[in-house]
């Protein structure tokens, strides 16, 4: 909202320093710095809060060292998160975008289903949370309108030059084409078409395909990320290198210049998205400042779920969904991890009668801490990971 004011007040009294808004490097800057003072400021507000209200989490007894101590922690501080996201991108982003109506209703969103969840767990006293079912229902909603959104909406294009390498802006020099081109590391070309996946499919089922797509990417990152979110700070910290990595990709592929000299798609209008990573950053970052070992509070599936929804449907918007396997490795691997013990051990209870483990616990992180490894050091050694990923993944701009 105050870049439509500022551009309002540029235009009509060329108001001093009113145009420095129309620079996204400015107001990525801007919502990156007001998301960490709401989510630090509010933060303990509403930690007090959920205190005076009772929000603490219930800790099942697993064996784990320090285990007892976080019992009534207060959990659902993921709303911090979300109010550090969506506020900030309100006042600074244009609004209008296409790309940045699809991650507010994303994070929102995915928010709701996650304080659903809490709160049955908190004030109805089931642990069970919010059913399964409805859960999946949730995602598969919100991956039907992200992926028929994409597939459909006319202002999501991708241009197109005309000479390779020119940096001419006039209308001849390029054309904006409705494809369902995306990203694929490692391959030449570095591209992939949707609608050539299945060449024998009519056209008009690749929707099917790309939307199916979307909702499994979705439901994946979102459920990674709630899976993660096991010990202190692990899933807020990785989240944060995550949409650190999708910004700088945002921005190359949102500016011509860029996009041509690393011979990357140009995405008109998702240089956009970069002040809505720079406010995802910052969020994650401020919520760090209570989330760390001991933590103050918990983000509980209210953040979690939000936080993987939002990564995914970034992904799907700057085209880099077939990254995620490489920039998410810590959530891929934590929620294989779990996948594999529960499918191990059903194999072995019905061949042999008892159930055996591949790990001493799930997730992995669950692991490390049965070796004995505090939680700390698991943490940090997870983020170590997720920034050579990161590394690499960025890396990936010139691998082709």
């Amino acid at each position: 909202m105050l870049y439509y004011l500022f551009d309002f007040l540029d235009r009509q009294w060329d108001l001093l320093g009113a145009g420095v808004f129309q620079y996204i490097s400015f107001r990525a800057g801007m919502s990156a710095l007001l998301s960490l003072l709401i989510t630090i400021t509010f933060g303990k507000r509403l930690i007090n809060f959920l205190q005076r209200k009772q929000v603490g989490e219930s800790i099942r007894d697993l064996g784990l060292i320090g285990q007892n101590e976080k019992a009534g922690t207060p959990t659902m501080g993921g709303i911090i998160i979300i109010l550090g996201v969506v506020v900030p991108v309100l006042l600074f982003a244009k609004i209008e975008n296409v790309y940045i109506i699809l991650l507010l209703i994303s994070c929102v969103w995915m928010g709701l289903i996650g304080f659903l969840d809490d709160y049955i767990k908190v004030f109805r006293k089931n642990k069970e949370g919010l059913q399964g079912k409805f859960k999946i229902v949730g995602q598969v909603g919100l991956g039907l309108i992200v992926g028929i959104t994409l597939f459909y909406n006319q202002e999501v294009v991708v241009r197109e030059f005309n000479n390779q390498g020119s940096q001419e802006t006039n209308v001849e020099a390029y054309q904006d084409v409705k494809s369902m081109k995306t990203t694929i590391p490692f391959v030449k070309g570095n591209e992939l078409n949707y609608s050539e996946i299945l060449p024998f499919v009519p056209k008009d089922f690749t929707v099917v395909i790309y939307v199916g797509w979307a909702i499994f990417i979705i439901t994946a990152l979102s459920n990674g990320a709630n899976i993660t979110d096991g010990i202190d700070g692990l899933a807020a910290g990785t989240s944060a290198i995550i949409g650190l990595t999708l910004g700088i990709f945002a921005y190359l592929s949102g500016n011509a210049i860029f996009s041509q000299y690393l011979n990357i798609m140009y995405i008109p209008n998702s240089g956009e998205l970069v002040i809505f990573c720079a406010a995802f950053v910052g969020a994650c970052v401020g919520f760090l400042w209570y989330n760390t070992h001991p933590a103050q509070v918990f983000m509980g599936d209210t953040g979690s779920l939000s936080i993987g929804g939002v990564i995914a449907v970034l992904a799907l918007s700057i085209r880099k969904e077939l990254l995620l396997p490489l920039l998410c490795g810590i959530f891929l691997v934590e929620l294989l991890s779990v996948i594999i013990q529960v499918s191990y051990f059903k194999y072995t209870k019905k061949k042999y009668g008892e159930g055996k483990r591949i790990f001493l616990m799930s997730p992995l992180h669950h692991h490390y801490q049965k070796k004995g490894i505090h939680e700390s050091k698991i943490v940090n050694r997870f983020w170590i990971v997720g920034i050579l990923l990161a590394i690499i993944t960025v890396a990936t701009l010139k691998l082709q």
